[in-house]
């Protein structure tokens, strides 16, 4: 069986007169750290919104875990396993980080009808959103109203919420995006802890983390792929360091 999990054939994406996304190819290992990395306007976004099925690529494939899923629709990519952070839902502010959690695992293992129950009366449910707020360490704000959370602490419960869909691949969206620097270390060290049998696809400008996080790296460029490596490859790589890491970058 093959150990592409993720794949990319060709991808283009048009605009009108605009190429966003221009013969776009790529692999994604099963259990792999892959960042996808590159500069302003370098087409991330619209390849992730591929990814996703938010956009209808206007030429190429894409395959996960070997079916084609080109044309599949959004939420049957999610069914699939395929979970992104930044396509969850906003956190609704009135829940807690354990109500939130119970939901979603309630939704994902089809007891989402059965609205007549109490919510956490099923206690295998209850156990695995108490597992993902240890995990999350989100354990001592359980039941505390979402907008009274740390933002770094929302951060992680959106990770948890993707992580609650049981995914394949999950794609993470720049992960520590305004995260405040006294919150942002345990956010890392989750991030770098999470299940050793779900691909990710890091989307992320900081480049400590990319370096410290990825075992493989896609550069994109104007919306083609300038190179693919490994960190080590990347950082040297004068292509790189001239477009986005600019000259005498260095990642040891």
């Amino acid at each position: 069986m093959s150990d592409t999990v993720l794949s990319t054939h060709g991808l283009v994406m048009r605009f009108g007169g605009i190429t966003a996304t221009h013969d776009v190819s790529m692999e994604l290992k099963r259990g792999a750290r892959h960042a996808l990395i590159g500069p302003n306007g370098a087409g991330k976004t619209t390849l992730i919104n591929q990814l996703t099925g938010v956009l209808t690529p206007s030429e190429g494939r894409i395959t996960l875990l070997g079916e084609d899923i080109t044309t599949l629709a959004p939420h049957k990519r999610v069914a699939r396993g395929l979970v992104r952070t930044f396509q969850i839902n906003q956190l609704f502010d009135s829940m807690t980080p354990l109500e939130t959690l119970v939901l979603v695992v309630s939704q994902h293992r089809g007891l989402g009808a059965q609205w007549w129950r109490p919510l956490g009366s099923n206690t295998a449910v209850t156990a695995r959103a108490a597992q993902l707020l240890e995990q999350f360490h989100l354990a001592d704000v359980a039941r505390q109203p979402t907008k009274q959370l740390a933002y770094g602490k929302r951060r992680l419960l959106e990770i948890a919420i993707a992580l609650a869909c049981e995914p394949r691949v999950l794609l993470l969206d720049e992960p520590v995006a305004g995260v405040p620097a006294g919150e942002r270390e345990e956010l890392l060290q989750t991030v770098s802890a999470l299940p050793a049998g779900v691909t990710v696809l890091l989307i992320e400008h900081d480049m400590d983390l990319v370096f410290g996080f990825a075992d493989r790296m896609t550069v994109l460029v104007n919306g083609a792929v300038l190179t693919e490596g490994t960190p080590e490859a990347i950082a040297a790589d004068p292509r790189v360091k001239e477009v986005y890491l600019g000259h005498g970058a260095t990642h040891e």
